[in-house]
């Protein structure tokens, strides 16, 4: 008998500790990984969360720009690190839809990780300047089929790239790939800079990336990819023209982990990141930049990522433009 309750007061204190071990995470900073450079979406959005992220977490935050191959040497980076929590990826649709539907070889699989949650939606929109004539999507497709037009992008299997053709698929270009000449840039700056001093006709690029050229004027945007109208970008949506499967081109900020994240400490993230989107000042600077914000859930992240990589997956086979090297 008393061997018996020994036993039930020793698998009470185990309770006890396991509860009081996971209820102290964190006990120390964590490293959030930003897998591109210094000044670009997934930087800025990273760096405008930061504050109110580590506010509610109760830690410091310690970011770290861990870039180089696309976004893969930063993902590889946390897809190899301890499930601990400590070690946190802030992924980008550029890192896991885009490269894994574009790039054969790419270092790791979306299975790799664990999403607690997407917060931020960039639009993509497509824009060209005012000097060009082009005042709609009509205007362009009819000068892509008459010859002659060129779009830039920030890269070969860029999410820019993959813009572009599909939007010129969707409004019935024949042969995308050929039908319009790729100009690709270093980095989405460039990309747009190629626009403004006519090297290249339009290009297609998240929201967020052309705000500050829409409000001075610079360049004209003549769709958005959404159902809704775009805050600051005066132009038709995909919807309102009849091309709602561009819904699904959309640029996005989550966070990850890697595959065995616990679910306590996936709980808690959730939590934090609910906190952190109210923030009135973050809400404010990225919606000034055409971002969405909308928390999912880990489980609505994991769907809208594999529903996104398989639209895009299907493209690049149709089309042939995997990357085998």
């Amino acid at each position: 008998m008393k061997i018996s309750k020994l036993g039930l007061i020793g698998a009470a204190l185990a309770g006890l500790v396991a509860t009081t071990a996971m209820a102290e995470y964190p006990e120390r900073a964590i490293k959030m990984v930003i897998p591109y450079g210094a000044g670009g979406a997934t930087d800025i959005s990273a760096r405008t969360i930061a504050e109110p992220l580590g506010l509610a977490v109760g830690k410091p935050l310690v970011m770290a720009n861990v870039a180089g191959a696309g976004g893969a040497t930063g993902s590889v980076a946390v897809q190899n690190a301890k499930g601990d929590g400590y070690t946190m990826l802030f992924a980008r649709v550029g890192t896991h839809s885009v490269n894994p539907a574009m790039k054969a070889t790419l270092p790791y699989t979306l299975d790799d990780f664990r999403f607690v949650t997407v917060y931020e939606i960039n639009p993509v929109a497509c824009a060209v300047t005012p000097a060009s004539g082009i005042k709609s999507m009509e205007d362009l497709i009819a000068k892509v089929n008459e010859g002659g037009v060129a779009y830039s992008s920030s890269g070969v299997g860029s999410l820019l790239q993959l813009a572009a053709v599909m939007v010129l698929k969707e409004f019935g270009v024949k042969d995308p790939l050929t039908a319009a000449t790729h100009i690709p840039q270093k980095g989405g700056g460039a990309a747009a800079t190629a626009v403004l001093n006519g090297t290249a006709t339009f290009l297609c690029t998240n929201s967020s990336a052309l705000a500050g050229f829409v409000a001075n004027g610079q360049l004209v945007p003549i769709l958005v990819t959404t159902a809704d109208p775009v805050p600051g970008f005066d132009a038709p949506t995909a919807v309102e023209l009849g091309k709602p499967a561009l819904q699904q081109l959309v640029g996005w900020t989550g966070i990850a982990g890697p595959d065995d994240l616990p679910d306590d400490v996936a709980d808690k993230w959730a939590g934090w990141m609910a906190t952190a989107t109210q923030d009135a000042t973050f809400r404010k600077t990225m919606e000034a930049r055409g971002s969405i914000i909308r928390l999912m859930s880990p489980q609505e992240a994991n769907e809208f990522i594999q529903g996104q990589y398989k639209t895009f997956r299907a493209l690049v086979d149709e089309l042939g433009m995997r990357i085998e090297g």
